[in-house]
């Protein structure tokens, strides 16, 4: 027990770990406590941030709380409360943000209400581009801090009420230790030289983020793996991908807790060979929670079955930079693909960074384009490559 009261430097060289005690929070949930955090919000220039919401609970998304790093003050803004929350978002737009994996929660905040931060450094961005084979939040802390965050708190309902200090605990430890992990990072960025590319790599997160999650769209219910699909399959599951998402919006829960894809694609793939709901339905075990719903989930089966598949919404028109490649065009990018995992193995960080595969296969086809396609980092690392070089 003794190891509690040394110094966090001692406490990480020998190994130790904690729990994470809890720092001290101020919890708004009424309108008369938000003008503190607006006061805050003045005095500062830099502001760590989080989130939590509710997608795991509900049909649509809602931000929960928010959580705030303010000059060493911690603030958890229920965002569920009766609160006028307009005068916060101008004066959180100008201030350089402190996040970690922030794509999610940009995207929440601008279609919550159009927020667009100015700056970020994203701590989980910046551990990717350092090579750490572990970059969740979680387990920085416990590498840096000999922190271990309550993992009860990444599947919690953040829409329950009250929350329980539990939560608002893990809630604030979320945030408490982001600026000094970000000194901490950034340290190493200086001295590997890679500051910049964080730089690009969080301008292209808020420029990501800036596009929400998207609109529906006539085709969401081409799910992975059904283009594997044909006739009957298709028209069954355009019908069944429907009715999981009426009957997810009806109880407000997320459509995966109605029914899983792979569920999905199973009554799909036995439509194809079958000729009844009665038969497609008779070999799956679909639970008890389905025996509720299995009429309806029935009535979507029949309406597949009976469905003209030259109905279904057609798909988009090919994408040229989609077709197919050219035998030259294909060796060149198993060149590009080998020569990038060379770069990035000598970087000590995934070859994804520099380019995923969709990218490297629009390069073998265009290799003018690298500079259209990536990052200007990206870019210098691969405009080098002899695949590339020899194409210039």
């Amino acid at each position: 027990m003794i190891s509690r009261f040394l110094p966090q430097p001692v406490r990480r060289l020998l190994g130790v770990k904690t729990a994470g005690r809890p720092p001290l929070y101020q919890l708004i949930d009424r309108q008369e406590q938000f003008q503190a955090l607006l006061n805050a919000l003045d005095k500062c220039q830099e502001v760590a941030l989080d989130t939590e919401a509710d997608n795991m609970y509900h049909y649509r998304v809602r931000v929960c709380l928010m959580q705030f790093l303010i000059e060493g003050e911690v603030f958890l803004l229920d965002m569920l409360a009766d609160i006028d929350f307009s005068p916060m978002w101008p004066k959180l737009a100008q201030k350089h943000i402190i996040m970690h994996g922030s794509d999610f929660d940009l995207r929440l905040l601008h279609d919550l209400c159009e927020f667009r931060t100015k700056s970020i450094f994203d701590t989980m961005l910046a551990a990717q581009l350092l090579g750490r084979q572990r970059i969740g939040l979680a387990a920085l802390l416990e590498d840096h801090f000999g922190v271990q965050l309550d993992k009860n708190g990444q599947k919690a309902n953040w829409s329950k009420r009250p929350i329980v200090p539990k939560l608002l605990d893990y809630a604030a430890l979320d945030v408490w230790h982001l600026p000094e992990l970000r000194d901490l990072l950034n340290k190493e960025l200086v001295k590997l030289k890679r500051t910049d590319w964080l730089r690009q790599q969080c301008e292209a997160q808020i420029k990501a983020g800036s596009e929400g999650f998207g609109i529906p769209e006539a085709n969401d219910w081409r799910i992975g793996k059904s283009e594997k699909l044909r006739g009957k399959g298709l028209t069954v599951l355009y019908c069944v991908w429907h009715w999981r998402d009426e009957q997810a919006k009806r109880i407000d829960t997320p459509p995966f807790k109605v029914c899983s894809n792979d569920t999905l694609l199973k009554i799909c793939t036995y439509a194809e060979s079958h000729d009844t709901a009665d038969e497609i339905l008779e070999g799956l075990n679909l639970g008890k929670r389905h025996d509720r719903l299995i009429g309806s989930l029935i009535a979507a089966v029949v309406a597949g079955l009976s469905k003209d598949p030259k109905t279904l919404p057609k798909r988009p028109g090919r994408d040229p930079s989609h077709s197919p490649l050219t035998q030259d065009e294909i060796n060149r990018m198993e060149k590009i693909k080998i020569e990038r995992d060379a770069v990035a193995a000598g970087l000590g960080i995934e070859p994804t960074l520099i380019a995923n595969r969709a990218l490297i296969s629009q390069i073998a086809r265009d290799p003018n384009k690298l500079d259209e396609l990536l990052l200007p980092w990206q870019a210098a690392l691969m405009r080098d490559l002899p695949s590339l070089a020899s194409n210039a």
